[in-house]
């Protein structure tokens, strides 16, 4: 157990209050916890908070000592599916809490969701369903046993109510969620200002970012410093889209107040994973022209970026915005070779030959249509699992023709993960398709049986462990 105290923070509140409404959360007729994120609670310094004190934390919303006095609601703007909303912020959340994390000193932000109405709820409820609840903690955890960098599912606590839904079967439970993330700071915050033509708050905003969250960008002239600002955050998202494809992730939902200028991934609504490679694919029943589908993801990344750099331009030389924005293709490659052979589990050969890697497993993907994670799965650890590939259950597509290359693109690798850990002992990894939450979901809502939730939270943690060659750590606590 870490004893290390927690290092609180109030960052936020620098700003101004013009950034953000102070708000008071909702009171709930129950609270029963239902996860708790032992591994992060320990990294920020509160591993060693009692059951009743977590409950008054993260559902009565106790302040932590030392950090915010009272929640804050974020403002901020956005365009969804690319058509601007000035009637945004933080409609079902709020900012509660900031500590330090202890293991490499960055501010990490505490945030809700399904915390009670704000002035920005525009006529919701601002509750989170349970079922919602639990999807964003199962890909939270997912993404990061996969290495993308991505918020946390903090505390996840039924709260007792009943919610009526178009898109869930209602009434449906209540719960209120509790995210760790590096930052809240989001592309539609700057566009709040910038539609408010508020240059001096856009300067401020800018200082913010980069002195807490950026400090490497800081340049003595503000010019420069908005323009290394802006070209950090390209670097940044490019790198979260090079993970979500290796990933076969999709988002969903790419609005701009859905990326933030840290670049985890956060904010999961109708996330889904891929089945087989299909660069059509998209999450959410409502997205029509398929304009988030898994395989315009990077498109969309840039667009968003597109629109941060409009934001800067009153205060960065437009030139220097442009050639950062540049930047986002080349680095998109980049981090996907890195990616891929991160995720295959073997040593870079260099950018280029990590490039033809991942240009000859994505053909082999798309002609084969082998299971998008058994596949990758199998060939952990490159060549070395070629015995362990021949057994496996999808051992046929492997025959493909388009299979060829990959192997001429493995041969030399050594594998950088520890083959003769558990994980690899079974013959199917851990999935998060969607019939594999809804086989997950069916117990609790009829039973109120959270077994296979547990066991799929526990299987997830077991890769992530063998993927990084971790020494086994404190997994999420399974609560009964």
């Amino acid at each position: 157990m870490d004893r290390r105290p927690h290092r609180p923070s109030t960052a936020h509140t620098d700003l101004g209050d013009a950034f953000f409404d102070v708000v008071s959360p909702a009171q709930f007729p129950a609270r029963i916890l239902r996860h708790r994120n032992q591994r992060w609670a320990e990294r920020t310094g509160l591993g060693d908070l009692g059951g009743e004190a977590w409950l008054d934390h993260f559902a009565g919303f106790t302040p932590i000592p030392g950090s915010l006095e009272q929640p804050l609601a974020l403002r901020y703007h956005g365009h969804q599916f690319r058509s601007y909303n000035s009637d945004l912020g933080d409609g079902r959340g709020f900012l509660f809490a900031q500590l330090h994390d202890l293991d490499d000193g960055r501010l990490l932000d505490l945030a809700t969701k399904g915390s009670g109405t704000t002035p920005w709820s525009r006529a919701g409820d601002g509750r989170l369903t349970l079922k919602g609840g639990v999807r964003e903690v199962l890909a939270t955890a997912m993404l990061e046993a996969l290495g993308v960098d991505t918020s946390k599912s903090f505390s996840l606590i039924e709260t007792g109510e009943s919610l009526h839904r178009g898109d869930e079967p209602s009434p449906t439970r209540s719960a209120v969620l509790v995210r760790l993330s590096h930052s809240h700071i989001r592309i539609g915050t700057f566009q709040r200002l910038a539609y408010l033509r508020d240059t001096a708050s856009l300067a401020r905003l800018v200082d913010h970012a980069v002195r807490i969250y950026l400090p490497q960008c800081w340049r003595d002239d503000p010019a420069a410093r908005a323009e290394a600002f802006f070209a950090e955050v390209v670097a940044r998202v490019a790198r979260t889209g090079a993970a979500w494809m290796t990933a076969g992730f999709v988002h969903g939902v790419l609005n701009t107040d859905n990326i933030n200028i840290t670049g985890e991934s956060f904010d999961y609504g109708p996330w889904r994973f891929l089945a087989t490679y299909d660069p059509e694919f998209t999450a959410a029943y409502f997205d029509h022209s398929g304009l988030y589908a898994y395989g315009r993801q990077p498109e969309a990344l840039m667009w968003n970026l597109s629109r941060l750099a409009g934001c800067l331009l009153p205060l960065a030389e437009k030139p220097a915005l442009e050639a950062a924005l540049a930047t986002f293709e080349p680095a998109l490659h980049e981090a996907f070779a890195e990616c891929i052979a991160t995720r295959l589990g073997v040593s870079s050969a260099g950018t280029a030959a990590d490039q033809a890697l991942g240009r000859a497993w994505f053909t082999f993907l798309l002609e084969s249509q082998a299971p998008f994670g058994q596949a990758f799965f199998d060939w952990a650890g490159g060549l070395a699992s070629e015995a362990r590939a021949a057994a496996s259950p999808d051992a046929a597509a492997y025959d493909h023709e388009s299979f060829a290359p990959v192997r001429t693109a493995l041969a030399g690798r050594s594998a950088t993960i520890d083959l003769t850990h558990p994980h690899f002992v079974q013959s199917r990894p851990p999935t998060l398709l969607i019939e594999d939450v809804e086989a997950l979901w069916a117990p609790i809502a009829a039973q109120d049986d959270w077994s296979l939730f547990h066991a799929k939270l526990d299987a997830i943690e077991a890769m992530r462990v063998a993927m990084t060659r971790a020494n086994p750590v404190a997994k999420a606590d399974p609560i009964a």
